[in-house]
C-alpha cells in the first residue's frame, strides 16, 4: 500500500469514520484511499478550509471523538488555522492532515511552502510530520491518541507528498487503545471536602471537560450532595441541565445583578473541569484572593495558571465522584441560598424584561425555539452579540446539544451545522449565526445541500457589525460610526439559490409558523430574521456588548 492508504487504513483502525476536506493536489492518493472506503468514511467537501475545519471542531465537540480534516499546503492550511485556534481554546479532539511539499523541495520557499510547525506551533496541542512512509501508521495513530488524551485538544500532521505517494509495505497498522483516565488524589480530595463542607455558599464553575466526558450527572450529584450552586462556563450550558434546582446561570460576557450578588457572596469556588476562560472569569478578574479555589482538570499547565487552595489533577467523573461521596450534608442556609439564585435565574430567562424598537424581538423568537424543538436538538451559535439572546432565553436540558466558539471567531455556525449533523445525524441541528458571520462561511449551505444534511439556520440580520457598532457609539456617539454599518442581501434569495427552502420573518408574529415549515423541511432551510440595529442585546444599555 502506499503512504495515502497506509493513512486512511489507520483512520479506519482507530475508529475515525467522518472527515471534511476541500480536496487538494498535495494530497490525491489519500482522496483516493477515501473513495476506496467511502462506505466506511463519510467525506464531506465544504467550499472553503475555514468551513472544515470548524465543521470538525463542531463533529469533535458533539461525538467527543476527532474527525479528520484534509487540506492542500499554504493557502489551504491558513485558511484553516482559525478552526485549530477554535478547537484549542476549546478543547475539542480534531486531526488536521495538511498536504505538502515534496521533501526534497522542502526549506526552498517551495510553490506554497510554509513550516508547519512553526505555524501551528502556539494553536495545536501538536504538530507531527513522518519520515517516510512506513511511518505514516504509527504517526497517524500518535496523533489520535494524543487528540483526546488528557486535555483534548487539536493534532497536525504534515504530510510530505512524496511520503504519500511512497510505498509503504505491508506495514503494520496500530491497535487502537482507549483514552488514559486520571483518578484524583485522596489526599487532594480530603482537604476540598474540607473546604466544602465549611465554605457557606460554593459556587461551581462547569467547563468543558464535563462536556467532553457527558459528566452531567456526575455533575448532578455532586450537586445534590454538596448543596453547591451551579454556574456554566462560557458556551457550555449543556453541562448541567438548566432546570436542575443547583442552576444559577451561564457566565456570558455581561453579568447581571443576581449573579453580581451570587458572587460577591460567594467564599468558594469550584472549577470543574473549566480551563477558567477570559471570558468566564471577566478577564481573569473574578475569582477574588479572599475566596478560596478548587480547580479540577486533567492538564496540570492548566491547573499551574491559578493559584487554586487544592489542584486536583484528574478527570472530572473520578473527581465528582469522590467529592459526593466524601461531603456532608449542605445546611438548609446553604441549599436556600442556592434555590433563591436558581429562582432568580428562571426569572431572567422569561423574555419580557428587555423592551425591543424593532418588529422582531429576540427573546419571543428565542423562546419559540425553545418551546418547539426537540430536547435533544443543537444549537449553535455563531460569534456576534445576537447570540447572547440565545443563551439567555434557550434552555438546555441534555448534554451535547451546544455548540459555540469559545473563541469567540466569526463564520463558525453554518459550517459547524454540517460537523454537528455528522456527529448527530438523529437530531433537528439549528444553527444561529448574524449577517457578517454568514456572510463569511454561509456558503458551506450548499454542501449542506450537496451532502443531504438537513440543517436549520437562522440569520439574525441587523445590516451591521453589532457590538462594534454599539461600542463606536458608546465611545464617539453617533457620530462616530464608522466602517460597522453593512449592506445585507436577500439571504432568503440567497439560500434559495443555494438549493435550500428559505422563509423571511420581518415580524415576531411570523417567526412561530416559519420555523415549523422548517424543522418540517427535509432538506437544509434558513430563515432570515430582520432585526433593527437598536436592539443589539438583551442586556441593559450600559451593559457590556
Amino acid at each position: 500500500m502506499n503512504g495515502g492508504d497506509a493513512l486512511v487504513e489507520t483512520l479506519l483502525a482507530w475508529g475515525v469514520d467522518t472527515a471534511f476536506s476541500v480536496p487538494g493536489e498535495s494530497y490525491l492518493p489519500i482522496l483516493a484511499g477515501l473513495q476506496r472506503q467511502r462506505n466506511r468514511i463519510r467525506l464531506i467537501t465544504p467550499r472553503h478550509e475555514s468551513g472544515v475545519t470548524f465543521a470538525a471542531e463542531a463533529y469533535g465537540k458533539i461525538a467527543r471523538k476527532p474527525a479528520a480534516a484534509f487540506v492542500s499546503r499554504g493557502p489551504g492550511a491558513t485558511n484553516a488555522s482559525i478552526g485549530i485556534h477554535t478547537a484549542a481554546q476549546d478543547s475539542t479532539p480534531l486531526l488536521l492532515f495538511v498536504g505538502h511539499v515534496p521533501t526534497a523541495s522542502k526549506g526552498r520557499e517551495a510553490f506554497q511552502e510554509i513550516d508547519y510547525h512553526m505555524m501551528y506551533g502556539s494553536i495545536a496541542k501538536a504538530v507531527l510530520e513522518p519520515q517516510s512512509p512506513e511511518l505514516i501508521p504509527d504517526v497517524t495513530a500518535r496523533a489520535a491518541a494524543l487528540s483526546v488524551a488528557g486535555r483534548p485538544g487539536p493534532v497536525v500532521v504534515v504530510l510530505p507528498k512524496d511520503i504519500i505517494e511512497g510505498d509503504a509495505g505491508d506495514v503494520a497498522i496500530p491497535e487502537p487503545r482507549k483514552r488514559a483516565t486520571a483518578g484524583a488524589d485522596p489526599e487532594a480530595i480530603a482537604e476540598a471536602v474540607r473546604l466544602i463542607d465549611s465554605a457557606r455558599h460554593p459556587i461551581v464553575i462547569a467547563g468543558e471537560m464535563v462536556s467532553f466526558e457527558r459528566a452531567s450527572d456526575a455533575l448532578a450529584e455532586f450537586a445534590e450532595a454538596s448543596g453547591a450552586a451551579v454556574t456554566a462556563a462560557y458556551r457550555r450550558q449543556d453541562t448541567l441541565d438548566n432546570s436542575h434546582p443547583a442552576y444559577i446561570g451561564h457566565l456570558e460576557i455581561n453579568r447581571v445583578p443576581f449573579q453580581e450578588e451570587a458572587w460577591a457572596e460567594c467564599d468558594l469556588v469550584i472549577a470543574v473541569g473549566s480551563r477558567l476562560d477570559g471570558i468566564s472569569t471577566q478577564d481573569f478578574s473574578m475569582i477574588r484572593p479572599d475566596q478560596k479555589l478548587i480547580h479540577i482538570f486533567p492538564d496540570r499547565d492548566v491547573l499551574a495558571r491559578w493559584p487554586s487552595d487544592v489542584a486536583i489533577a484528574s478527570d472530572v467523573t473520578p473527581a465528582l465522584k469522590a467529592l459526593s461521596d466524601a461531603v456532608g450534608r449542605p445546611d438548609e442556609a446553604r441549599i436556600a441560598w442556592r434555590s433563591r439564585l436558581h429562582d432568580a435565574q428562571i426569572e431572567f430567562a422569561v423574555p419580557g424584561e428587555v423592551s425591543v424598537k424593532g418588529e422582531v424581538d429576540m427573546g419571543e423568537v428565542v423562546a419559540a425555539v425553545n418551546e418547539a424543538a426537540p430536547r435533544e436538538s443543537v444549537i449553535l451559535t455563531d460569534s456576534g452579540t445576537f447570540a447572547r439572546w440565545v443563551h439567555r432565553y434557550y434552555r438546555f436540558s441534555r448534554p451535547g446539544t451546544q455548540a459555540g466558539p469559545m473563541s469567540g471567531a466569526m463564520g463558525y455556525a453554518v459550517p459547524g451545522a454540517l460537523g454537528a449533523a455528522m456527529a448527530k445525524p438523529d437530531a433537528p441541528i439549528l444553527a444561529f449565526v448574524g449577517d457578517g458571520g454568514f456572510l463569511m462561511t454561509g456558503q458551506e449551505m450548499v454542501a449542506a445541500v450537496q451532502h443531504n444534511l438537513p440543517i436549520k439556520v437562522v440569520v439574525c440580520d441587523n445590516n451591521a457589525w453589532g457590538s462594534i457598532l454599539v461600542s463606536q457609539q458608546r465611545r464617539y456617539g453617533e457620530a462616530g460610526e464608522f466602517a460597522t454599518r453593512i449592506q445585507s442581501p436577500d439571504f432568503t434569495a440567497v439560500a434559495k439559490g443555494y438549493g435550500a427552502a428559505a422563509w423571511k420573518v420581518t415580524k415576531t408574529t411570523e417567526f412561530t409558523d416559519a420555523f415549523a415549515a422548517a424543522l418540517a423541511h427535509d432538506g437544509p432551510a434558513l430563515i432570515h430574521l430582520c432585526l433593527d440595529d437598536r436592539d443589539i442585546s438583551p442586556f441593559s444599555a450600559e451593559a457590556k456588548v
